[in-house]
């Protein structure tokens, strides 16, 4: 609870900052679609990654996703056991900017939770491709991977959602 009054109280002073010094923000923007995006994973529309090696899946949050939600202080994880479904949540991630749940890309039972989450949740900002992993799954229909996007239809997809913004 602390820790969320303190992201809570950070989010609201970074605002106050920000718009009380304009001469400091960059003249620029960087487009969304410079996120990182690498090939052997697949993409969930809602900003997850997979990657599927042997009997266990790996996910967790996009470099775009991260990006967006800036930087991480809380991570609420589940515990090693629980099943997860297609597109429905199994956490949360909390950052200075915003609160958002954790979809699963695909189904099946949780093997692994990534316990350097807890003390360093910051490792989805810095890692989010490996150091930041955030749960392994072994799959109930390993055939889902199939409906999710390759690295070429996840970029697109950003750039198409960066336009919208």
């Amino acid at each position: 609870m602390a820790l969320r009054m303190w992201a809570s109280s950070t989010a609201n002073a970074l605002k106050l900052s920000s718009a009380s010094r304009p001469h400091l923000l960059p003249p620029f923007s960087f487009s969304r679609c410079l996120s990182t995006v690498l090939d052997g994973f697949k993409y969930a529309e809602s900003h997850e990654w997979v990657k599927h090696e042997g009997s266990v899946a790996t996910i967790g949050i996009t470099d775009h996703a991260q990006d967006h939600l800036g930087e991480v202080v809380y991570l609420e994880l589940p515990e090693p056991g629980v099943s997860v479904s297609k597109n429905s949540g199994f956490g949360a991630v909390e950052s200075v900017k915003a609160s958002s749940d954790i979809n699963s890309p695909i189904s099946g039972e949780i093997v692994e939770v990534n316990k350097k989450l807890k003390e360093k949740p910051g490792l989805v900002n810095s890692s989010p491709y490996e150091d930041g992993w955030i749960i392994k799954v072994k799959p109930s229909d390993p055939s889902e991977l199939d409906s999710l996007l390759g690295p070429k239809e996840y970029t697109k997809h950003c750039e198409e959602e960066g336009g919208s913004h």
